[in-house]
C-alpha cells in the first residue's frame, strides 16, 4: 500500500499520523494483523535539514508511545530499504520493516503518486484507489486508469464496509 497518492500535497506530521493510522486500520481489516510501515525519505539517516526524515523519527517515536497503534513503524528509510532487506543489510541497517512493508507512507502527495504510477506503469503493478479516513471509504481513481483499477477499487471499498459492519454487530 502507498500513501497518500492522491489528496494530502504536503501533510504535516499530525496528518501524517492520521494517514499512518488509517492505513494500518486498512491492512488489518484485509488480514494483515500487524501491518509493517516504511516511512519513506531521500535518506535512510534524521538530517535536521530533511523535514521528511524529522517526521519519520517523529512518527516512529509516536508508535513507541502508544500514538499510533496496530503496526510497527521504522524511518526514515529510503525506498531500497524499505523494499529490499538485502538493501538495508548493505547499507548496515537492521530494521524489522525492511524487505517487509505492507505499507509505504511517502512523505508528500507527489512522491506517492509518482511511487505508484512507476509501479503501474513499469511494473506491471495493478492498482485500486481509496480515500480513507472518512465515515466510509471514497473510491478515488486516476483518469487514466483502466476498468480493472475502478473495479478494484469498487471491490475494495465494498470489503472495508463489510467488514467494519461484521466487526461492530459483535
Amino acid at each position: 500500500m502507498i500513501t497518500d497518492a492522491a489528496i494530502n500535497i504536503a501533510p504535516d506530521l499530525t496528518v501524517k499520523r492520521h494517514i499512518v493510522q488509517n492505513a494500518i486500520e486498512f491492512c488489518q481489516v484485509l488480514g494483515i494483523k500487524v501491518p509493517r510501515v516504511a516511512i519513506l525519505a531521500a535518506v535512510e539517516k534524521v538530517k535536521p535539514g530533511m523535514q521528511s526524515t524529522l517526521d519519520a523519527a517523529a512518527l516512529c517515536k509516536m508508535a513507541d508511545r502508544g500514538q499510533i497503534t496496530g503496526g510497527i513503524l521504522d524511518g526514515p528509510l529510503a525506498f531500497d530499504n524499505a523494499i529490499s532487506r538485502e538493501a538495508a543489510l548493505d547499507k548496515h541497517i537492521e530494521s524489522p520493516v525492511s524487505g517487509e512493508a505492507d505499507i509505504l507512507l511517502a512523505p508528500d502527495l507527489e512522491a506517492a503518486n509518482m511511487i505508484a504510477k512507476q509501479l503501474v506503469y513499469l511494473a506491471n503493478a495493478k492498482s485500486a484507489g481509496l480515500a480513507l479516513g472518512a465515515r466510509v471509504p471514497i473510491i478515488l481513481t486516476s483518469r487514466s486508469d483502466k476498468p480493472l483499477a475502478r473495479l478494484a477499487s469498487c471491490a475494495l471499498a465494498s470489503h472495508i464496509v463489510h467488514q467494519v459492519e461484521q466487526i461492530r454487530m459483535k
